[in-house]
């Protein structure tokens, strides 16, 4: 017997009945806004609130002071909900706002949403415990903390470290314009400080006895500059210097740092390219005579998207959706559509394609994207995310809910403006519908995780996941000098 929309209603109930509960918790995560590695505050509630929930709590983990893993069950399958919390530098942002007013200038603000995914896959993990408990159903669940997804790779030092290993598959979704199961891969990632060291003297008096790092800096960030004609069009090498070595244009800095992020499809790929950049920073530091530094702090992975997992999950999204929305809540989108850049405005209808397809002018006229998009999306995804180390060792499935008005770039603080609007928080307790739901199924019939297994072999191959973050690297706050 097919007792699938009676569960979806019994699930939905659950998560229903507390919203005002996990509004409340995903506000004060908004508020919090903590970077990466330094989410104390953050880490603290989402601990507190599962272990009240009944969950046991394991902490402090893979050298993340902020990384945890709460526990609920026994037995196969084991089931992982990916949980985010950590903000992003710089984008402190006044809430509904739709202009650009910094609630704490300088500080750091949700502007990807890692508020509402920490929460959502929290009120997932909660419901389905409770139904694991009413109808005695065999399993094991788990609720993972993961800190630093954004710039450092949080869950790849847990992966690294074996926290994964024992996983059957894992559960994540993420705040979007549009409501979808992924199915594409994103790109591998390495982040990598270079940091070189010369020799002070005065610009005036002695120019002759000093040695820039500045100077190399730059001669590097030109070499990689040239480089990028020759290497594969799907790369991505991007830098932000972090230490220009002071502001005395009279001195002859002798300290200066950039970070890179590069990028590719593939890991080997970054590998191959990380190699060349090495070389272009130690010919910098040949030709200035000075020393360079290099220090790799974080790596990604690319992401394996389970077809298997991702049809099933798209099932649920189709059932429990669309979300229905007030007059307030268009004239709310509207608002922030309103507020973006030219460019961003004449972007819309190019995504509003990549989404729907023919459909796209009619689902245009609401300011909200409410229909499914189209599976076959995103097969090559522009950006990274340590999700993608999950994912290579045991099946993964993410989704995306709307949580905000269509054309919203992200990161941005229009997210963050919009991160404790009713639209995100529908798109939030949506998002853990979906994921409670869809599981149900999984644990009254273990063949769909068989099935992604050797799905996630096939593509795996024989080599398995090798670790891109070298073992003596630990995970880094956000203050990259010290």
């Amino acid at each position: 017997m097919d007792h699938t929309d009676e569960y979806i209603k019994e699930i939905s109930e659950k998560i229903d009945s507390k919203k005002e509960y996990y509004v409340e918790i995903s506000n004060k995560i908004w508020e919090f806004a903590e970077p990466r590695f330094q989410e104390y505050r953050s880490s603290e509630l989402l601990q507190h609130v599962l272990k009240q929930a009944g969950f046991s709590i394991k902490a402090d983990l893979a050298g993340e002071k902020t990384a945890f893993i709460a526990e609920y069950g026994s037995g196969k399958p084991v089931i992982a909900f990916l949980g985010e919390f950590d903000a992003l530098p710089g984008l402190s942002q006044k809430a509904d706002a739709a202009e650009r007013i910094p609630a704490n200038p300088g500080s750091c603000g949700h502007g990807c949403g890692h508020q509402l995914i920490g929460t959502g896959t929290l009120a997932s993990a909660i419901a389905l415990k409770d139904f694991v408990k009413e109808h005695n159903l065999q399993g094991t669940i788990r609720y993972y903390g993961c800190p630093a997804e954004e710039n450092a790779g949080g869950k790849a030092f847990l992966v690294r470290d074996g926290y994964f290993n024992d996983c059957d598959l894992a559960l994540c979704w993420h705040p979007e314009q549009g409501r979808r199961a992924c199915y594409g891969s994103t790109k591998a990632n390495f982040r990598v400080f270079f940091t070189f060291h010369g020799t002070p003297a005065h610009a005036s008096m002695c120019p002759e006895l000093g040695r820039s790092a500045l100077d190399a800096v730059e001669l590097m960030d030109v070499g990689v500059n040239y480089m990028r004609e020759h290497m594969i069009d799907e790369a991505r090498i991007h830098y932000a210097i972090t230490d220009t070595g002071g502001d005395a244009p009279n001195v002859v800095q002798s300290r200066a740092q950039v970070l890179y992020a590069i990028r590719a499809p593939k890991i080997t790929q970054v590998k191959e390219l990380y190699n060349r950049v090495c070389n272009i920073a130690r010919g910098a530091a040949l030709m200035t005579e000075t020393t360079v530094e290099i220090r790799q702090v974080a790596a990604y992975s690319n992401l394996i998207s389970s077809k298997i997992l991702a049809d099933h999950m798209n099932a649920y999204l189709e059932k429990l959706g669309p979300i229905t929305y007030t007059e307030e809540e268009y004239a709310y989108a509207q608002k922030f559509q309103q507020s973006l850049s030219d460019q961003d405005k004449n972007q819309l209808p190019t995504i509003a394609r990549d989404y729907f397809g023919p459909k796209a002018a009619e689902v245009m006229k609401k300011p909200i994207f409410e229909p499914m998009a189209y599976q076959n999306l995103y097969s090559d995804l522009k950006y990274s995310t340590d999700v993608g180390d999950v994912s290579w060792v045991c099946p993964t499935a993410q989704i995306n809910a709307v949580t905000e008005a269509a054309g919203t770039p992200g990161p941005s603080w229009q997210q963050g403006s919009q991160g404790k609007s009713s639209i995100a928080h529908k798109g939030m307790l949506f998002a853990g519908k979906v994921m409670a739901g869809a599981i149900i199924d999984v644990l009254e019939d273990q063949r769909l995780i068989g099935e992604a297994k050797d799905e996630l072999k096939k593509r795996v191959g024989e080599a398995g996941y090798v670790a891109p973050i070298p073992k003596d690297v630990r995970p880094m706050a956000i203050n990259p000098k010290k």
